[in-house]
């Protein structure tokens, strides 16, 4: 009787297991385990995309948004040091963070909706808001000034790569 209820109680457990599993999951995240979202799926409500980054694009700003990116704004644990989704802690999410160096992202996404973003976090990931509790709305838009230039960082770092550089059996 004690080894029948005791199997009972294991299998509702794993039951409920898989099930939480599940429900934590949800539909559209398993489709996209392991790629990044849609880029032409706006993460920010429309009214987003009008707003204007109020700080000069400047190399002073653009080295501010690097140092916050790579510091206290902790971006590079999830978007990788060179902003392509590839952090330390980014690997393993689901759905994988935003690829920054992606040139069509730059060009469909406004500034207004990466601030958004950053203010808001990003619904149905696991980016959570960042302003203004870990950085203030200046710092925001700094970031944002540099995350416009990861498409090109990304370029330059590719052209310096030597041919077959990428083949681990060379």
């Amino acid at each position: 009787m004690k080894k029948t209820v005791f199997q009972l109680v294991i299998i509702f457990l794993v039951m409920y297991g898989v099930l939480y599993v599940f429900i934590q999951l949800g539909p559209q995240e398993a489709e996209t385990k392991g790629k990044e979202r849609d880029i032409e799926i706006p993460r920010a409500p429309e009214e987003s995309k009008g707003v204007k980054n109020p700080l000069p694009n400047t190399p002073e700003i653009i080295a501010k948004g690097r140092d916050i990116y790579h510091g206290k704004g902790t971006c590079f644990v999830c978007h990788g040091n060179t902003g392509k989704g590839d952090g330390p802690s980014g690997v393993e999410l689901n759905p994988r963070p935003r690829n920054f160096t992606n040139p069509r992202f730059q060009e469909i996404r406004t500034d207004g909706e990466l601030f958004w973003v950053i203010r808001n976090g990003s619904p149905g990931t696991r980016m959570f808001s960042y302003s203004p509790a870990v950085i203030d709305e200046e710092d925001s838009w700094a970031v944002i000034h540099y995350l416009r230039t990861l498409p090109l960082e990304a370029q330059k770092e590719a052209a310096q790569k030597p041919a077959g550089s990428d083949n681990p059996l060379k």
